[in-house]
């Protein structure tokens, strides 16, 4: 029987689309979802799942009550055995063919989930004899999964989160599923060891990143379905960042809403038009002058009710080379979708695109059709009057 673990961090990623640039602590989580936020960690979960379920439907998924697997199996059609991480016991056999647990008061199967949840979890599925133990999050999950298991067993990470620093996590959550699938069929058996990374949310959510090696994990080896650690920007690259960013600057349209991106190269941009810039959020300039900063996707949403043309200007993450689903989940399908490829202005320096390991960039929005729409070649200011092509793929 091919057998993998699945876990699932219910509440990954529930303050990026709000601008809270992280989901740790039940504070956060509670003032996402005052806010209007909605989880979406299921959802990944189960693109993945259903691209398992396509090439392995025998597989066999042990996993976690409620939301944090159960339900997504459930939704998947796979074979299930729940265990619970609170009792940490299985039961009888369901009638839809799921093995289901007794009653429980974790919190787990009740709703609310908790990173003890997770650690408790991971523990419980070492016994189980996984090929592979699949977990859906960010920097946080990785970190709980490290905790749990260590070296232990083989996983791999279903992005899901706001900031997603670790090598541990597949490029998007169906080359997930590709990938389990190939570790499944024993297309793939070496593995190797991949960082994850500690973020203080609290000074990121001042404006400051810093990133420090929590520890490893061991992931399949197959560099073509996974991130990289994400890097940082050389010293020496901040005259060609400034170049680009005067050139973009010059080159702005009167009567036109700019979305200016996250991130030390967008900033350039702010700096250059001599406005105050939220670093790690998303701020509006119309006529160069800010309308809004560190806005929602709700609030880009409905500015952009209000001013039909508009365009974008972001940035590419370093060593990873994704444009839009890491860091800037405001930037979101919806507002891609309104905005439109044509209205995208990305601005990077060669340095950072030379080092991308595949020498492409990435979209991972959630939505199939809009990384198809976002797919193909864009330009990317590097310079003063000087871009280059690369090729976005998802």
């Amino acid at each position: 029987m091919k057998r993998i673990g699945l876990i699932i961090n219910p509440v990954a990623g529930i303050g990026g689309k709000v601008g809270l640039k992280g989901s740790d602590g039940e504070a956060t989580v509670q003032k996402a979802l005052a806010l209007g936020a909605k989880r979406e960690s299921g959802a990944k979960a189960l693109t993945a799942l259903l691209t398992i379920k396509a090439s392995v439907p025998d597989v066999e998924v042990y996993t976690c009550g409620g939301e944090m697997g159960a339900a997504v199996c459930a939704r998947a059609g796979l074979k299930t055995v729940v265990i619970d991480p609170g009792q940490l016991e299985s039961a009888q056999v369901g009638a839809a063919g799921n093995k289901k647990p007794a009653a429980s008061t974790s919190t787990a199967v009740a709703g609310s989930t908790s990173a003890a949840d997770t650690i408790r979890a991971a523990r419980e599925l070492l016994q189980y004899n996984l090929a592979l133990l699949l977990f859906a999050g960010g920097d946080g999950t990785a970190r709980n999964i490290l905790d749990a298991v260590g070296s232990e067993v083989l996983v791999l990470g279903i992005p899901a989160g706001c900031k997603i620093h670790s090598g541990v996590y597949a490029l998007n959550p169906r080359d997930a599923g590709l990938l389990a699938v190939k570790v499944l069929e024993k297309r793939i058996v070496a593995d190797k060891q991949a960082e994850v990374m500690d973020i203080d949310e609290t000074l990121f959510r001042q404006n400051i990143v810093q990133a420090k090696l929590y520890g490893y994990l061991k992931i399949p080896d197959d560099s073509a379905f996974m991130q990289v650690r994400k890097s940082g920007a050389a010293v020496a690259e901040g005259d060609a960042v400034a170049a680009g960013a005067a050139y973009l600057a010059e080159t702005m349209e009167p009567d036109t809403l700019y979305i200016i991106g996250t991130g030390s190269t967008t900033a350039a941009v702010m700096q250059e038009l001599g406005l105050p810039n939220t670093l790690l959020g998303v701020d509006l300039v119309y006529n160069r002058k800010v309308l809004a900063s560190d806005c929602t996707e709700k609030e880009i949403l409905t500015f952009l009710a209000k001013y039909p043309k508009a365009k974008i200007i972001a940035t590419v993450i370093g060593g990873q080379g994704y444009v839009f689903g890491r860091g800037n989940q405001q930037l979101s399908a919806a507002v891609l979708k309104i905005v439109g490829k044509e209205n995208i202005k990305l601005i990077a320096t060669k340095q950072k695109l030379a080092g991308l390991p595949q020498k492409r960039l990435y979209v991972d929005t959630g939505d199939d059709a809009v990384n198809k729409l976002l797919s193909g070649y864009i330009r990317v200011v590097v310079g003063y009057q000087y871009e280059v092509l690369m090729t976005i793929g998802c």
